[in-house]
């Protein structure tokens, strides 16, 4: 019903002596309909994908090294500049892009950052080594798989290798 409205309006302002073009609001107006109705209006009609929290697949993440053509991840970090040095420190971690990046006693961990779950950021937790989402506390292991619900799939987990004596982690698919 609202969707015959939509389109009669916009027959009959294309229909119209009047050349002025209508502003968003202009347009809204005239059809009546509050800027709340239009989305429940657009969520029913995308099947209620494009509203939903929940995250069923596992967000892949951009290619922070930019460019190539391919689109699998492969950037590297210069741990000896200020916005990575940390990572040299065990039990340290860092967001980067999509990722989460961190120093698991020694070894460089790299994984999706958004909890399977609902997207949440997690952390790093070196008392535990483990990954944690701070909003329905799913528990992760280092090698992205789940330690405690309720989440109930892995997160992506990425290749990571030292590079320069150390002071260059590459992380890639």
């Amino acid at each position: 019903m609202e969707k015959e409205i939509i389109n009669q309006t916009i027959a009959n302002n294309q229909n119209s002596d009047n050349s002025s073009e209508l502003s968003r609001g202009q347009f809204l107006k005239q059809l009546g309909l509050s800027s709340a109705t239009l989305m429940a209006f657009y969520c029913m009609g995308t099947g209620l994908t494009a509203c939903s929290s929940s995250k069923e697949a596992d967000p892949t993440p951009s290619n922070p090294g930019g460019g190539g053509g391919s689109n699998k991840l492969d950037f590297t970090l210069d741990l000896t500049t200020n916005d990575f040095k940390s990572l040299k420190t065990d039990g340290e971690f860092l967001i980067k892009d999509s990722l989460i990046i961190a120093n698991a006693g020694g070894k460089y961990v790299a994984l999706s950052k958004a909890c399977s779950h609902e997207g949440t950021t997690i952390g790093y937790r070196k008392s535990e080594n483990d990954f944690r989402c701070p909003n329905h506390f799913s528990v992760f292991n280092v090698d992205g798989t789940v330690k405690t619900g309720p989440a109930t799939s892995s997160l992506k987990a990425y290749n990571t290798e030292i590079l320069e004596n150390g002071n260059k982690l590459r992380v890639f698919e």
